[in-house]
């Protein structure tokens, strides 16, 4: 395991940012880690999986280091379930291929986020109606600092809206070393949240199975979201954020399009579609340079070519401060930002 000096993470996030970072080493065995870990854990230390939640503004100073842990197997299973631990450095989506090729029901309506399968449970990664906590039962992570192995179960990691303890108060402590999943024998499908139901009936999907959910999320991102070997961009770059219910009203009114979305347990406040906001305020399509906002999908940011992350950052602040102006609400983003 060799560490490569002044390394350029352009190829290694989806922005396709152009960034140096001091130090860049992969790892594809936790004893190898173990060692690099003991030799530099006094240094500042980055964890990057597939890069497509981050965002460099600037070279990066220290230890970066590239998740490639690999495997997926089935620890256990009872009446209902099927415990499926997959392994950090496995590509997301691929994971959730083999799940709906094998009948595992639960992450169907996650197909096609891009990024590794240790980056989901950090902020609880969500679409169409499902969010990680849902279905996840515990992962294993090694302490930075003293390098010991821990077992977080789904209440240790207190997830959140795209939120969990790995990105507030545990933030920067620990690499995930792999993840357990608990999915379903007899799958419960979710059809309302978006066009799933719509796609399902284009596709004379009667009755459908996860399989069919999973091709018809697919069959959707694909129409909204720019492909990141194409266009450099990281998804969704903004939280959709929670208002409200009364804000929600007055806004609606002035705004009838605007989607709400109901929060579980809480009648005093609703969570509203980003995308629509940013869209209201002109920014779809807009672009300045090779930073710029998606043509079809206004909560994505892209890069067109030779974008800085400072470039992309700037306008991302642009936008925050013109839809506070607009409608009073303060946009957060998603992205992670070095």
């Amino acid at each position: 395991m060799q560490i490569q000096k002044n390394f350029n993470i352009r190829s290694y996030n989806t922005f396709g940012i152009s960034a140096s970072v001091s130090d860049f080493v992969s790892f594809n065995d936790v004893q190898s880690l173990v060692t690099i870990l003991r030799e530099h854990h006094t240094r500042p230390v980055y964890i990057l999986g597939g890069g497509s939640n981050v965002l460099f503004t600037k070279d990066y100073e220290g230890l970066l280091l590239h998740n490639d842990l690999k495997g997926i197997k089935v620890l256990k299973e009872d009446e209902k379930y099927y415990y499926v631990k997959v392994a950090a450095g496995e590509p997301w989506h691929s994971f959730v291929t083999y799940c709906v090729d094998q009948g595992y029901g639960g992450l169907e309506n996650l197909s096609l986020i891009p990024g590794l399968a240790g980056a989901s449970p950090m902020q609880n990664i969500g679409a169409y109606g499902v969010e990680i906590k849902d279905v996840f039962y515990e992962l294993e992570a090694i302490s930075i600092q003293d390098q010991r192995l821990h077992v977080f179960s789904n209440a240790d990691c207190q997830f959140g809206y795209r939120q969990s303890i790995f990105k507030t108060e545990l933030k920067g402590q620990f690499v995930i070393l792999s993840v357990t999943y608990r999915l379903l024998k007899k799958p419960a499908l979710h059809l309302e949240y978006g066009a799933i139901r719509e796609e399902l009936e284009k596709a004379g999907a009667a009755h459908p199975t996860i399989k069919d959910v999973s091709d018809a999320v697919i069959r959707i991102r694909q129409s909204k979201l720019p492909d990141p070997e194409r266009i450099g961009n990281a998804g969704s770059f903004f939280k959709n954020p929670t208002i409200a219910v009364t804000q929600f009203e007055k806004i609606k009114s002035a705004h009838p399009a605007l989607p709400g979305y109901p929060l579980p347990g809480d009648a005093t406040h609703i969570k509203v579609a980003a995308g629509y906001l940013i869209e209201a305020c002109g920014w779809k399509g807009y672009r300045e340079g090779d930073a710029g906002v998606h043509t079809r999908q206004a909560l994505v940011l892209v890069n067109y070519g030779q974008a800085t992350g400072s470039e992309i950052f700037a306008l991302s602040q642009r936008i925050i401060d013109s839809v506070a102006q607009k409608f009073e609400i303060t946009l957060e983003r998603e992205v992670n930002i070095i």
